[in-house]
């Protein structure tokens, strides 16, 4: 009876870390902030997916970057988006921060009219059909880093996103 119980606890608390981690990451969510981005500059259909080989990448390389807790670009042959943030920061939450740099994005001269605009050039690149991203908290138990990794990347000088 004892190891009933055991096990009946070891299983809600998996279930419970699972549903606490995954309520700031869920790949519909993502995808679905992403796609509505792209959607409202007419990024032609099809929209993005959820690649796990992407998800792989984006937590081995978030991995590294906890201990120092630093956004340092992995450049990797995927396209890439870091953010950082506290308060159990999500990959949601990221995903806006990126599509809020639209407002320094320029489509006549392709350019960023101030700061940056290279995230957010990446979240509506037309050719891109994949994302995954993984979110870690850093080793001082205070940030999250998201990272959100692209296939077919984007951001070609000289080539406009959509």
């Amino acid at each position: 009876m004892e190891i009933s119980k055991l096990s009946t606890f070891v299983v809600f608390m998996v279930l419970a870390m699972a549903h606490s981690s995954l309520a700031q990451n869920l790949p519909q969510d993502i995808i679905l902030a992403h796609n509505n981005a792209r959607a409202q500059v007419g990024v032609p259909l099809p929209p993005l997916t959820w690649n796990d080989t992407l998800v792989t990448f984006a937590n081995q390389y978030v991995s590294s970057l906890i201990g120092e807790c630093a956004l340092v670009d992995s450049n990797s042959t995927y396209g890439e988006n870091l953010a950082m943030g506290t308060d159990n920061f999500s990959g949601v939450e990221a995903v806006k921060l990126w599509v809020e740099e639209k407002a320094n994005y320029d489509y006549a001269s392709n350019s960023c009219k101030e700061s940056t605009c290279g995230h957010y050039t990446q979240v509506v690149w037309k050719n891109t059909l994949q994302v995954g991203c993984a979110r870690l908290k850093c080793a001082n138990g205070f940030w999250w880093i998201v990272s959100c990794n692209y296939y077919p990347r984007g951001n070609f000088a000289g080539q406009k996103p959509y």
